[in-house]
Order: structure tokens, then C-alpha cells, then sequence
């Protein structure tokens, strides 16, 4: 048997519950809170998790990829293993004790990733997807097939990841949408200064919440306020902002909202849609086959109530028991506390960032700022290729990511092939952060 996790909380975390198939607590979700601490203590929590409290040959593994893939706590293995050893069998389907209790796990993750987000009709408003970018795509492919055609206007921004851009360009190929782009502006914030005029006529607006690559923290509120003035919807991309601070889809005024389970502590293979329950209730099945349908004749079909009829065949059962583990866990620490911590560390990091390596180290994205930041440090060493940075960072256990991040226009909009990225989480602190500027000197000597 595992041990127990141990979380550092304050004693008057709200908790969320996940409505009528039963509140999961935090403790059975294997988190236990302590009282006493009011910040947040990466090196208490980093326990929590196999990966970063493992021995390994050459030290342990300071992990600043997150904005590419999160690492999971225990209590994210431990409910995932328990569906597998004890509940395992398909969903909906079954009329057996185990099918059951499968079914109600499945469903009960839905509710509580729902009401984690704020969505006001979590058991229908929230599709499983297997990431982000199949939530868009779904959008891409049925809403806007549906309702767009030659001529009709997709405004998009030119720091999007590829995941809220290709399915775009594709629709533009196939069914000749226009595409127009809110630019990049002053302080790598996005210029909003002509967003009536581009809007003007525009059927939808997609753009993300958070830049993977910059770290910027993108201001919806004009957006969506102008968006809503010319009559169009609003999809956001929230994959870099939900695993960080809280986030109310209702409240945002989006129509459209993706994120996807493996950035926010839980496993790769899930990721969610959340849409106004009139939009989806009108939109056609995304794709075909078992589930999703509510009759099937050798002349048609009936597809499925809400929200079944997006979620053709075998769902991914482990992997959304598996995600409202996360969701427990992230709500037990507390997403304003995970927020405030890497805000602070944000700053430490750029501030030294600055002052040890200077001119030979830049950095694209605003500056430290807790509103309008991320922790998401994108840099380049004077004359060292990305690549070459993070293979000699590796070699002291620092986990970074290098390349075009998946945004090859914001990276032509840099004037740089690619970029070094590190990315701050909840169980990071400043001596990861003194690990990476340390080695950043071996970087500098080797290529000097």
C-alpha cells in the first residue's frame, strides 16, 4: 500500500462537491490537510508526487516542463489503479453491481470538472474529448461546418497554439472563411485597439487564454464584450489557464471552452469541452458509432441526449476518474494559493534571470506581472540553439522544452526559429529556479 499523501493546506479550503453522485473528499482522494500554513510549500507537495520525489543516479529531476505535460500526484495513480483492480468495466451499458459503480465514477467526474470550471449544467454541458485539440476540432467540425460558409468571418490571434489555429485554416480551405488576426502589441500583449473593426461581421472568435509560448495572460473582457456587440461567439482555448487559477466559464461570458486533463495533474487521453447547453443541443454529432445514439435504422439514426452524442464509442473511463482525482486535488491545495505561489515565483525567476545572465539571455513575454503572466518562461541564450540549451540543461536533471512550441506564427513574429521554455507549477520553488540559472553558466562556458 502506497503512503498516505501529505499537503500542507489551510484549514478553511472551500471544497468543491460533485452535486448528486456524491461529494468526493479530498481525504479519499488521498490528500490530507493540515492546518497552520497559509502558502503554498512546493517542497512538502512535491512528495506527493513518484516522479519528483524519487531517487534517480545523478540527483533528483527538477521538472520545469509543465506547460507541456504536468506530473501526476499519488491520489491521480491511486484512483485510476482502483478503477482497474476493483471497478473495470464499460459505462452505460452494463446492469451489473460494476458497471454501475463504473458509470457512476464516470459521471461523477464529469459533474465535479464541470463545476471545477463553473459550468452552470455540469452533467450536460461537458464533453470528454481526448484533448484540447479534439475540443476544438469538434467545434471546428460541427458547429462551424453547420453554421459557416463562403464568406463568413473567423476572427483568430497570432499567438495561438496550432490546436486553435489548423482547424481554422482548414475550415477557411475547405469552405472559404475568411480568417482575420488580432497581432501581437506592445509588452507581448495581444493589441486590441482595432477589435470592433475585425470583429465586424464575424461569426466566431477563437483565441486562447493563456500563451504556452509567452506566458501571456490574455484580457477577454474586450474581447468577449466586442465579440458579443457584433453578434458572434466566443471560444476560448483555457489549456494554459485552468490548471493555474480559478476559472468561471459562466462568468468569462465565452460560448466555447477547451482544457485538457494532462496539464492540470491529470493523465494524458482526456481533455473537455464545456458549451452553452442550447449551442450543443443544436449542434450535430461529431463522430459516429456506439453511445452516441439514441436509435440507429438501416435509413438513419437518432443521436443521444446531452451529452452522450458527442461521445461516440468507449469513453475514456480511467482516464476521467483519473481527472476528477486531479480535480480533487487541485482544489484541496487551492487554485488561488497555486496562483499566488507562481506568481512570486514567476518574478524570482525573471528577476534572476536578468540579473545573472543579462543581454545573453532573453526572454519573450510581458514582465512579471500577477494578472497578466503565467509562470510559462520562454528564453534564448546569445548564439546557443534552443536544442543545444536544453540537452546540456538535462544533463543536470533540468527538464525544459525546446522548439516552436506548437505556434510557428508567433515564432516568424519573434523573428526566431525557436525558443527554450521553461514552465512553473505548484510543486516548483526557487531552487528549481536557481538550478536552471546555475546551469544556464555551463550553457554560456560550453558555447562561449
Amino acid at each position: 500500500m502506497s503512503a498516505e499523501p501529505k499537503i500542507v493546506l489551510d484549514t478553511d479550503v472551500k471544497r468543491r462537491s460533485t452535486g448528486s453522485t456524491g461529494e468526493r473528499s479530498p481525504r479519499r482522494a488521498g490528500v490530507v490537510p493540515a492546518a497552520g500554513h497559509a502558502d503554498l510549500d512546493p517542497r512538502a507537495l512535491r512528495a506527493d508526487f513518484p516522479l519528483l520525489s524519487s531517487d534517480r543516479p545523478g540527483g533528483r529531476v527538477v521538472y520545469l516542463d509543465s506547460a507541456a505535460s504536468a506530473q501526476h500526484p499519488r491520489s491521480v495513480l491511486d484512483a485510476m489503479d482502483r478503477y482497474y483492480e476493483t471497478t473495470h468495466a464499460n459505462v452505460h451499458r452494463g446492469v451489473y453491481a460494476i458497471a454501475e459503480e463504473a458509470t457512476r465514477l464516470y459521471e461523477s467526474a464529469r459533474v465535479a470538472v464541470g463545476r471545477f470550471v463553473g459550468a452552470p449544467r455540469p452533467a450536460t454541458e461537458i464533453v470528454f474529448t481526448k484533448n484540447v485539440t479534439e475540443a476544438i476540432n469538434l467545434v471546428a467540425y460541427s458547429w462551424a461546418r453547420h453554421e459557416l460558409g463562403a464568406g463568413d468571418v473567423v476572427v483568430l490571434t497570432e499567438i495561438e497554439h496550432h490546436a486553435n489555429l489548423v482547424p481554422w485554416l482548414m475550415l477557411a480551405q475547405d469552405r472559404g472563411v475568411e480568417l482575420r488576426y488580432l497581432r501581437l502589441g506592445a509588452d507581448y500583449q495581444l493589441d486590441v485597439s482595432d477589435i470592433d473593426r475585425l470583429v465586424d461581421g464575424a461569426k466566431l472568435v477563437a483565441l486562447t487564454c493563456a500563451s504556452n509560448v509567452l506566458g501571456t495572460v490574455v484580457d477577454l473582457a474586450p474581447v468577449v464584450a466586442a465579440a458579443k456587440r457584433a453578434g458572434a461567439l466566443v471560444l476560448a482555448d483555457g489549456a494554459q489557464l485552468v490548471p493555474h487559477r480559478p476559472v468561471d466559464v459562466a462568468a468569462l461570458g465565452v460560448d466555447f471552452f477547451g482544457f485538457t486533463g494532462h496539464k492540470m495533474l491529470g493523465p494524458t487521453g482526456i481533455g473537455v469541452l464545456w458549451a452553452r447547453e442550447e449551442i450543443l443541443e443544436v449542434m450535430p454529432p461529431f463522430l459516429g458509432g456506439g453511445e452516441m445514439i439514441r436509435d440507429v435504422r438501416l435509413d438513419g439514426f437518432t443521436p443521444n441526449e446531452l451529452p452522450w452524442k458527442f461521445e461516440a464509442g468507449t469513453p475514456p473511463i480511467a482516464e476521467a476518474v483519473g481527472l476528477g482525482a486531479a480535480v480533487d486535488y487541485l482544489s484541496a491545495v487551492g487554485l488561488e494559493r497555486v496562483h499566488a505561489h507562481e506568481s512570486a515565483l514567476t518574478a524570482y525567476a525573471l528577476d534572476r534571470l536578468a540579473s545573472e545572465h543579462g543581454d545573453d539571455v532573453t526572454v519573450f513575454g510581458p514582465a512579471a506581472d500577477p494578472v497578466r503572466r503565467s509562470g510559462v518562461i520562454s528564453f534564448a541564450v546569445r548564439d546557443v540553439h534552443p536544442h543545444d540549451v536544453a540537452q546540456v540543461l538535462d544533463t543536470r536533471g533540468i527538464c525544459v522544452r525546446a522548439g516552436h512550441h506548437c505556434a510557428k506564427p508567433l515564432m516568424r513574429c519573434l523573428g526566431v526559429p525557436a525558443t527554450t521554455r521553461a514552465s512553473l507549477y505548484l510543486y516548483n520553488d526557487e531552487e528549481d529556479v536557481d538550478e536552471l540559472v546555475d546551469a544556464l553558466r555551463d550553457v554560456r562556458r560550453l558555447f562561449g
